[in-house]
């Protein structure tokens, strides 16, 4: 596990918590988002519809963290170029065995809020080198290639699900994500 804790030092992803209610605050926030991926064609679009309805608890961070999410995995990440931010990562060391399945993301971001409470915005998931080779083809989901992360030793895909993205629902990094608020979330969180 320790070997797993230092391979995600630095990244994001979900859980598993079914049958609870999306808050209505939270179903507005999906209109921007799901207009966005309709580009994306129906299974796609069917896969992250499932994915949001499995994560929607988790929009209480305390739901998160009962469910296994309870690792911090990283600070508050934020590119150093200025492509954006990806928020803090909490990961459900469980989860990180080499596969990889729409409904548990091993990871769950949350971006700072004003107030110190976090916000889901996105899912990590991951597969360190030591499952699936650097060498070996990428893996997909959602039709997509996971991306290398030379640093952390794994592939990562990430899906910005929460908070609309303008480089893409798939990039690693989101302009809309700052970590401005992390002081508030410190003094009520940790």
């Amino acid at each position: 596990m320790t070997r797993t804790l230092h391979l995600l030092a630095g990244i994001a992803l979900l859980g598993g918590c079914r049958g609870e209610q999306i808050p209505t605050e939270t179903a507005a926030r999906l209109q921007p988002q799901a207009a966005a991926s309709q580009s994306f064609g129906a299974d796609v679009n069917k896969d992250l519809a499932t994915l949001r309805q499995v994560t929607a608890p988790f929009q209480r961070f305390e739901n998160a963290t009962a469910a296994g999410w309870s690792a911090q995995i990283t600070a508050c990440m934020t590119d150093p170029a200025g492509a954006g931010g990806m928020g803090f990562h909490y990961g459900n060391v469980g989860l990180i065995d080499g596969s990889v399945s729409v409904e548990k993301p091993q990871l769950l971001l949350y971006e700072p809020e004003q107030n110190g409470r976090l916000r889901l915005v996105a899912v990590e998931y991951i597969i360190p080198y030591t499952f699936h080779g650097r060498s070996a083809a990428p893996p997909v989901l959602f039709g997509q290639e996971f991306k290398q992360n030379d640093t952390f030793q794994l592939w990562g895909l990430h899906a910005w699900v929460w908070k609309e993205n303008p480089s893409g629902m798939f990039a690693n990094w989101n302009p809309r994500v700052t970590c401005e608020h992390t002081t508030a979330v410190a003094t009520m969180v940790h």
